[in-house]
């Protein structure tokens, strides 16, 4: 039920790639906060960081985000750090900060910095002060051992800034909230939300149009696996054995395989651009001398030093989103003197994500156990974010329903429209996680 106490409310979601804010009143429908400026690309905010040396700047360090940040970061590659999925590391006890040049940055100082910019890329139209924020939060947080209490305490500090009391709910409610508005009659919906950290999903009751209460949730599950997965075993396949993966290092008169460690920061776009540091450059410099493939190392050696990790994500991103649309596409990959060129199958794709596609639908089926409900009684499935678009996600959910009980749309915008419809609702702690 939607109350008259709440005048405007604001929903944000705060994306491990992209982040969108929108707006709504209980006498207006809801709409999205367009960013403003040459850079600006519409909604969708992208969610990341990018620092650079100016004197001229407190500390001497400047920070731009979202679009503007990979601007900066094209213009001068060399003698920017780029980060990227920084969400991703919300809920790690293990990370403690981030060094960036000769500065170190907790979790919340990034997340303000981003949002601080996120705010002044809004136009204004961010800062009058709404009555009632909501933000969303994944069901299972991406990590191995996610911690959902750091991530909470973490969260609160960030949103501190905009200086209104924070509300969290599950992602997943905040689309079903979105979805609902376009059904005429009572369902029962299974919301499925893959964004780049997480995939979560929610079975909520859905009553008519006018009813006291619109919405009811009935069961939550999520899981640590989503788009940033599937980037992470393109790079596996493409590029980690060109850069030393699987080989060799003489250690004394041992030969010894190489810890798979550096490979697994390499491919997480959170940890790539931190690899840039001191001590972790001085490992690859003692592994490339004592490699039995030097050269191998070089290369990785050569694409951390040159921070190439953006491009390398827009290559992987590109050879995803084609695949979604064409049954083989060509990855092209060039930079730090070596380049990869590689004939793709979406087969082959499908293939080297099985193994996350299982635990996917094992989760999809934890989320109905959860809620109490058969899968017959689902109505309808809707699916965003991202990679839902990918042919073998969406062949997850029709196979167990029917393409005809699929919907999609506003795969990026569904989430941040549906906290704000949630931030009008008089019994706001029932959705609150």
């Amino acid at each position: 039920m939607r109350t008259d106490a709440v005048g405007r409310s604001l929903g944000l979601d705060f994306g491990t790639t992209n982040s969108v804010v929108a707006c709504a009143s209980a006498s207006d429908t809801p709409s999205l906060i367009e960013f403003a400026g040459a850079e600006a690309t519409g909604a969708v905010f992208r969610s990341a960081l990018c620092f650079w040396h100016d004197e001229d700047m407190r500390g001497g360090l400047a920070v731009e985000a979202g679009p503007w940040a990979i601007a900066e970061y094209l213009s001068y590659p060399g003698e920017s750090r780029f980060i990227q999925s920084f969400k991703s590391v919300a809920a790690s006890a293990s990370f403690e900060h981030a060094s960036v040049f000769e500065k170190r940055y907790r979790f919340e100082d990034l997340g303000r910095m981003f949002l601080e910019k996120l705010i002044a890329h809004a136009g204004g139209r961010l800062d009058n002060r709404p009555d009632r924020i909501v933000v969303g939060r994944p069901v299972e947080y991406a990590g191995s051992r996610p911690d959902p209490a750091v991530a909470r305490e973490r969260y609160d500090k960030m949103f501190a800034i905009l200086g209104t009391e924070v509300h969290y709910a599950y992602e997943p409610l905040g689309a079903a909230f979105s979805f609902a508005a376009r059904l005429t009659k009572p369902a029962t919906i299974l919301v499925a939300d893959f964004g780049g950290g997480t995939s979560d999903f929610s079975i909520v009751r859905v009553a008519e149009p006018g009813a006291p209460r619109r919405c009811t949730p009935l069961g939550s599950a999520g899981i640590g696996i989503a788009g940033d997965r599937f980037d992470y075993r393109i790079v596996d396949q493409l590029i980690l054995p060109m850069l030393g993966k699987g080989g060799s290092y003489r250690s004394f008169d041992k030969v010894l395989e190489i810890p798979r460690s550096h490979f697994a920061d390499f491919a997480d776009w959170s940890k790539l651009a931190l690899m840039r540091n001191r001590r972790t450059m001085e490992e690859l410099g003692r592994l490339r001398r004592s490699a039995v493939d030097p050269d191998a190392i070089g290369r990785m050696i050569a694409v951390i030093d040159n921070e190439l990790g953006y491009p390398l994500y827009d290559a992987v991103g590109s050879l995803k989103r084609t695949l979604s649309n064409a049954e083989e596409a060509d990855f092209h990959f060039a930079g730090a003197g070596f380049a990869i060129d590689v004939h793709v199958t979406r087969r082959m794709f499908e293939d080297w994500i099985a193994e996350d596609l299982a635990r996917i639908e094992t989760t999809v089926e934890k989320a109905i156990a959860l809620s109490g409900v058969a899968p017959a009684e689902i109505d309808r499935v809707f699916l965003t974010g991202g990679s839902s678009l990918i042919p073998a996600v969406r062949a997850i959910f029709a196979r167990r329903f029917g393409e005809d009980r699929l919907a999609s749309g506003d795969e990026l915008t569904s989430i941040a429209t549906g906290l704000a419809l949630i931030g009008l609702e008089d019994d706001i702690a029932a959705w609150s996680a």
